[in-house]
């Protein structure tokens, strides 16, 4: 949004999306998946962008995202000691974390806990995550570069995790289920290419149709002054039904 301050923020939202496949950051826009495991197919995930000015305008669009079976020897399995109901909500901050320090594009390919899902929400302090890496080039950083490097930054990785869960989270590896490397449906959506089209479209589009509204409001509000000016200067101006705009002036000038 080419607007300053509060009126050139946009905060991004996901519309009418009652599943949990996917998540967006509300400031970047990045869509990203939370749990694709044993799904495939076209998912259609509807976009609104909202600035943040007093009088606040939308623009939505509509994001086709394919998720086809795929083959990974490369999925990685973090395990933080968090409740899963809390490690869902905050897994945004979390996916984050783990781009910043291992510094590549991560993707979140599953979230669950070892025991049954309804137990697991409220008594089992270790949800596992699974997890692939991209390098710059949305080439598959291989299994065992993504490990070294998550036990490199294991205690940095933690001081960021405490920051989000407010208190001391610890992290470890676990080796992928056998089930990780044969073919299983992994979200090949590498999000930061195909995404990167239709965000930038979708920004240039937003961007066009903030600016064409306030422009019309802008035309408005010069034409309704306009109007009152010529109202107020030519006492004898008439409206559309032909009738003296001023009466007030044309007592005055009959007195």
């Amino acid at each position: 949004d080419p607007d300053s301050g509060e009126n050139g923020r946009l905060l991004y939202s996901l519309v009418n999306h009652q599943s949990n496949e996917f998540d967006i950051d509300e400031n970047t826009g990045q869509v990203f998946t939370v749990s694709v495991a044993g799904k495939a197919g076209t998912f259609y995930l509807e976009v609104q962008a909202t600035d943040q000015g007093t009088s606040r305008l939308t623009a939505r669009t509509t994001v086709n995202v394919t998720v086809d079976p795929s083959s990974s020897n490369n999925i990685v399995v973090v395990v933080l000691n968090e409740m899963i109901n809390i490690v869902e909500r905050n897994i945004v901050e979390v996916k984050r974390v783990l781009e910043d320090k291992l510094a590549w594009n991560v993707y979140i390919v599953d979230v669950y806990s070892d025991e049954s899902e309804r137990k697991a929400r409220s008594s089992t302090d270790a949800t596992c995550v699974k997890i692939i890496a991209f390098d710059e080039a949305n080439q598959e950083v291989p299994a065992e570069d993504v490990k070294r490097k998550l036990r490199e930054q294991k205690s940095n990785i933690e001081i960021e995790l405490e920051k989000i869960f407010s208190r001391p989270v610890t992290t470890s590896i676990e080796e992928a289920p056998a089930d990780s490397a044969s073919p299983e449906l992994i979200a090949t959506i590498v999000l930061s290419v195909l995404l990167a089209c239709s965000l930038i479209g979708f920004l240039v589009y937003v961007a066009f149709t903030i600016k064409r509204k306030r422009k019309q409001e802008q035309q408005y509000l010069i034409k309704q002054r306009a109007e009152i000016a010529e109202g107020i200067d030519n006492p004898w101006a008439s409206d559309k039904n032909g009738s003296v705009k001023s009466l007030e002036k044309l007592e005055h000038i009959n007195n």
